[in-house]
This record gives structure tokens, C-alpha cells and sequence, in this order.
């Protein structure tokens, strides 16, 4: 469990704060205490179970109760295993991952890796290089070190191919790979647009002939990684309709939609910053009801700075920007068809400001409902997505602010609303209908070798190694 904010590889963490410096402390102590108390040594408590739950029981102290059951947990070895028992056969379904191309060489991900190593430990002991954000080893993070069963790998259109990250070849093939390895369908992608650049409807055209992705993916800002000359909005009537229609005739009708995610000087630093705003989601899925349109980080105005300005504000007037708008698109254009996904605005806060996540869960629970908010946490870029997975297991809003914004509770670890986000809803707007039902996961390759890997205590086996190759075609 981290204890400061993460990057997601587009940004430079902010520091450790000095309530997660609490946390921290707290946590050392505690773990020393109660692994003594239970015969364990301090390294094996804080790796198990009991060591997440304490965790946990650290960030109630200092920031309020927001997470069920961790003292608990975090104290009998019983409840610990009662509760892991209780998740073990829970879909997980994260639309949103990533990894870079082999020959990928920007120095930016490396550089954010040495910073990294400021608070990620196993960084500092094993080092940084290309390696640790390439395929093999999303892999590895996500599908051997998390409860991820399925998962959407995506990335982001450039003007510039030295800034690729992966293409939309390099994303089918990565698909075609892992699914033909595992014997099941463990791993989705998208096809990434670029509206605006020269011939991109034609590679709408190509992705539905050759790449049959899941789903389509685009970033209203144009390239993310400078001043676009092609920004766009969704609700572009003469640029964005045709190509909406070749999606609706390809039958391929999931349309993902980065937003948000701006820092503080974006109204001087971004040319064209109005582009991430969320003003035109609600026409463009008005006009078209039988697409579904998932909004990628839910809209979130906040990046690359503190959250603490957002979470005054949201106790102040009740919004956090850009959330609340895009919560309340379903009421105000009377639609159904568009989905806040909750990859980097989750885990950007709730190990920093859980309040803020309880906030951000709680308003687009009540503006657009249960059923429409989809599981996504960025990874690879924050490591292994398990303290992600953790965390949303356990957060509950508080009575408190149940009362004063009129949330729901989150309710049960297995209970409806959490079952929904984990993967009920994307299931629904992913076509996952027969493989939910299938449950192929469950006996496939991949799981197979996942057993062997955890018995062996988290240590790759010749079954993992196997499943690694086979999926990458490397020997090594």
C-alpha cells in the first residue's frame, strides 16, 4: 500500500504529505507489533493479508474511519483469510492499462522511475530501466501480482511517432497473444482515434477490417504530451459524426473518451485546455443513444498538484470539477449511455485524501448511477493495481457525508454496487455476457500458472515463465 501519491507516467508525483508521513510511521509501529504478537516476522506480515488490513487500520487513524473492517482484519489472521476467501472468485475487469513498445525510448518514463525511487522501495532496490513498463512485466503486475482477471490495454494518439507508446497493431497483437496463451479471454484493447489527422477516418476503417478492437479510444486534447493542433469535441457535428456512424455500422460501439486531468496553470500552460472539459459529452450521447460513451478518470479537473484545494472545495460547495458536471449529464440530457471511468482519479486520491474519493464515489454513484461507473486504475505505470483493488474493497462513505449529499452507501466487499464497478458494467458495455457466464478464467493457462506462482510464494515457476514466453514470444 503506498504511502504518498503515485504518477501515472504523464506527471511528476506531489510530495509525501506530512498526514502519509504519519501514516507511514504509524504503520511501522503497528506492524512490529503485531507481528511479533503473531510469530511472524515483519517482512512476511506486511507482504500477507494482515499487512494490507493494517494498512488500512494506519489510514483510518489519521484520516478517518473510510475503510471497513481494518482493524480487525489487520489483528486476527482468521479474518484476514475469511475476507480473501470471500474475494478469491471476484471479477475484476480494469479497462484501462497500459505498457510500451519494445523499442519505446523516450527518456520521460525512465526519469519518472528514478523519481520513484523516492518512495517505491522495490524500485530503489531493483533499479529502473524500459523494462519495468513493457509487456512482459504488465503481465506480471497485473495478471500474477493483482486479482485482475480481465483487463483493456489501451494508449494515446501522437503527432509525433517517436512519442507512440504503442500502436494500435502493437495493442491487437498484444490481445491476440495473451488470450490465445491463456485458452480464455483475459485481455481486451482499444483502437486509439486521432480526429482531425490526416487520414484517421481510414484508420477507423482499418482497425474494423483488421484489428476488430473492443472498443475506441481518444483524447480530446489532441496529443497528450504537448499543445495539439488537433484538438476536438465530441459533439463536432461535421468531424465527429462520420466517424461515429462507421462505429455504429462496424457494430464495435464503445467509445472511450479521455478527460480531465489538467494542472493547476493549465488555463496559461494549455493552449486549447477547454477541449478536457465535459460540456460535450451530454449532446454528443443525446444524439447518439446506442453508442455508449465511457469518460476516462470521470472527468477529473484535478493533476498534477495537490488535492487538497479539490477537497476544500467539494466541503465548501459540494463540487469537485469536473466530476459533478459530468455526474450530472444523465439528469440534464436525459441519457443513459455514459459511463465515468475511475483509472488515475481514484488512485490519485484515496491513499492521499480518502474523503475525496469517498466524494468523487458518492457523486457519480448518485448523478449517474451504480451501473454506470466502470473499474480502470492506469496501471502498469502505478506497479501492480492490487492496493488499488484493495482500497475499493474496503472504502465506505461515512455516515456523515451519507447524510449531508444524500450517498448511498457503498454496502458489502461482494455486495451489489462494488460487484457492478469491479465488473458487472463492463461486462454489460464490453459484450462480456459469455464469458462472465463461461467463467473460463478460472481453470484457463493463465490461472493455472497463477496458482503455481502465488504456492511458490509469489516467485516465478517454470508454469510462469511458460505463460510469460508463450504470451511475448521471448526466451528470456
Amino acid at each position: 500500500m503506498p504511502t504518498q501519491m503515485l504518477s501515472n507516467g504523464e506527471f511528476m508525483p506531489i510530495p509525501q504529505t506530512p498526514q502519509q508521513k504519519h501514516v507511514e510511521h504509524l504503520l511501522g509501529q503497528l506492524a512490529d507489533r503485531r507481528s511479533r504478537e503473531l510469530g511472524m516476522n515483519r517482512r512476511d506480515f506486511l507482504r500477507s493479508a494482515l499487512g494490507t488490513a493494517t494498512a488500512f487500520a494506519a489510514m483510518n487513524s489519521v484520516f478517518g474511519t473510510y475503510f471497513n473492517d481494518a482493524s480487525a482484519a489487520g489483528l486476527d489472521l482468521d479474518a484476514a483469510a475469511a475476507l480473501r476467501k470471500r474475494v478469491a472468485d471476484q471479477l475484476v475487469i480494469d479497462v484501462q492499462l497500459h505498457f510500451v513498445r519494445d523499442d519505446y525510448a523516450k527518456e520521460i518514463v525512465t526519469v519518472l522511475g528514478e523519481y520513484a525511487k523516492n518512495w517505491n522501495p522495490v524500485i530503489a532496490r531493483e533499479g529502473v530501466t524500459l523494462e519495468r513498463y513493457k509487456f512482459d512485466n504488465l503481465l506480471k503486475e497485473v495478471y500474477f501480482d493483482s486479482d485482475t482477471t480481465i483487463g483493456l490495454v489501451s494508449a494515446a494518439p501522437s503527432e509525433q511517432g517517436d512519442n507512440v507508446i504503442v500502436g494500435n497493431a502493437g495493442l491487437e497483437q498484444a490481445r491476440r497473444l495473451v488470450n490465445e496463451a491463456a485458452g480464455s479471454r483475459r485481455m481486451l484493447c482499444h483502437s486509439v482515434m486521432a480526429p482531425g489527422q490526416k487520414g484517421w477516418l481510414d484508420e477507423i476503417d482499418k482497425a474494423v477490417e483488421v484489428y476488430k478492437p473492443n472498443g475506441w479510444k481518444g483524447y480530446t486534447l489532441g496529443d497528450p504530451f504537448e499543445n495539439s493542433q488537433f484538438p476536438w469535441r465530441m459533439d463536432d457535428e461535421k468531424l465527429m459524426y462520420p466517424a461515429y456512424e462507421k462505429m455504429m455500422k462496424s457494430g464495435i460501439r464503445t467509445v472511450c473518451v479521455h478527460k480531465g486531468l489538467l494542472p493547476d496553470d493549465y488555463q496559461r500552460s494549455l493552449k486549447h485546455w477547454k477541449h478536457a472539459m465535459v460540456d460535450d459529452v451530454g449532446k454528443a450521447a443525446k444524439d447518439w443513444p446506442d453508442l455508449n460513451f465511457v469518460i476516462y478518470h470521470s472527468g477529473l479537473r484535478m493533476f498534477l498538484t495537490s488535492p487538497e484545494p479539490t477537497l476544500v472545495e467539494f466541503d465548501k460547495t459540494g463540487n469537485i470539477d469536473w466530476v459533478t458536471e459530468l455526474a450530472g449529464v444523465p439528469a440534464k440530457y436525459g441519457v443513459k449511455n455514459v459511463y465515468a471511468e475511475l483509472g488515475t482519479t481514484f488512485g490519485s486520491c484515496v491513499v492521499t485524501h480518502p474523503k475525496l474519493a469517498a466524494g468523487i464515489l458518492g457523486q457519480l454513484i448518485k448523478g449517474m448511477g451504480a451501473d454506470h461507473v466502470i473499474w480502470g486504475t492506469d496501471s502498469v505505470w502505478y506497479g501492480s493495481p492490487q492496493w488499488q483493488i484493495d482500497a475499493f474493497r474496503r472504502i465506505e462513505i461515512p455516515e456523515e457525508m451519507q447524510k449531508k449529499h444524500g450517498f448511498a452507501p457503498l454496502g458489502e466487499v461482494d455486495g451489489p454496487v462494488r460487484t457492478a464497478i469491479l465488473s458487472g458494467n463492463a461486462v454489460k458495455v464490453f459484450n462480456l455476457q459469455k464469458d462472465a457466464q463461461a467463467q473460463a478464467w478460472k481453470t484457463d493457462l493463465l490461472a493455472k500458472a497463477k496458482a503455481q506462482y502465488i504456492a511458490a510464494g509469489g516467485k516465478p515457476s517454470n508454469e510462469y515463465y511458460g505463460f510469460i514466453r508463450k504470451s511475448t514470444g521471448k526466451s528470456s
